[in-house]
């Protein structure tokens, strides 16, 4: 089934090409059915490469998809097109008065910045202060998932020592989750992160429950008990090069601590193809969470979510 986006969208044309059905908002007005109504919250700086990797991931479900996406007004991305910006995205003001089935909050390279020091932390706040009422499960993805277990649940991000950078194996703690049907028992997926959180801090909130953590225990994926907020530290929805333009971009800017990505090039070598590992992860993690959290829960009525 399709995910519903503007024609002009500049990821229109690569999902298409990639044989994935995408519908476009005059062929969707002909349907009955009511579509799912997902708002994503792009931090990202890549704006256009991180919005084709989620709807890459979004289009494989059964389900009708209206997506929208938000930007902040209290910043704005300096590495995007303002044409682009202002064609394809709205700020909180346009939208508080609505309700969504879905929201997807993203990560953002502010690795050793304090939430509160972020330009747009207080914006971020109003943003998931209102995800509570006015959205019925919100995915919140990388830095996304440490500002929300923060401002949501008290759990404060600490820095690590060197960077979680590269493909890691991870355990289920909750292996009968539907978020997990059609996992292998290990499941492999990507980190690029320098900030973590107490695996016990998180353990110690009786609102939340641990899912999954990578090999070596850092937390991967958590959720509240009744299912409204999701916190994803791993980046499933990766594209086959992004780890490698990150590490080839890092080692031509000179930074002397630049580790090779764990389990990534093989044999190591950075001048051969990586292999993906992580592809199916990627494509039951979405999927899973469409379905059994938005999809099967939320109201027909989508204004009665509260």
């Amino acid at each position: 089934m399709p995910i519903r986006i503007a024609e002009s969208m500049p990821a229109h044309d690569i999902l298409e090409s990639e044989n994935i059905f995408v519908m476009t908002e005059r062929r969707a007005m002909s349907q009955d059915i009511r579509p799912l109504k997902v708002l994503i919250l792009n931090l990202m700086p890549t704006k256009i490469v991180t919005e084709t990797q989620l709807l890459r991931k979004l289009s494989n479900t059964p389900l009708q998809i209206d997506v929208e996406f938000l930007q902040t007004a209290s910043y704005t991305s300096t590495h995007t097109d303002p044409g682009h910006l202002k064609q394809f995205y709205c700020v909180f003001n346009q939208i508080k008065e609505r309700h969504f089935d879905g929201m997807i909050i993203t990560g953002a390279p502010l690795d050793y910045v304090k939430c509160e020091d972020t330009a747009y932390w207080k914006e971020v706040c109003e943003i998931m202060e209102w995800t509570k009422t006015h959205v019925h499960c919100t995915f919140h993805l990388c830095w996304g998932a440490y500002a929300g277990l923060y401002y949501h649940h008290g759990v404060e991000k600490r820095d690590l020592e060197r960077k979680l950078f590269g493909v890691f194996p991870h355990r289920m703690l909750k292996s009968t989750s539907p978020l997990f049907r059609g996992f292998n028992d290990v499941f492999m997926a990507p980190h690029s992160r320098a900030t973590d959180v107490h695996l016990s801090d998180v353990e110690a909130v009786p609102e939340l429950e641990v899912l999954a953590v990578t090999e070596g225990g850092s937390l991967t994926i958590a959720k509240t008990k009744d299912s409204r907020q999701f916190f994803v530290t791993c980046h499933a929805e990766y594209d086959h090069n992004t780890l490698a333009l990150e590490y080839f971009r890092d080692m031509e800017k000179g930074l002397t601590t630049v580790d090779l990505p764990i389990n990534y090039f093989p044999n190591d070598d950075p001048s051969k193809e990586p292999l993906v590992s992580w592809r199916s992860t990627g494509q039951l993690l979405y999927s899973n969470w469409l379905n059994y959290y938005v999809y099967q829960s939320t109201p027909y009525d989508i204004n009665t979510i509260c």
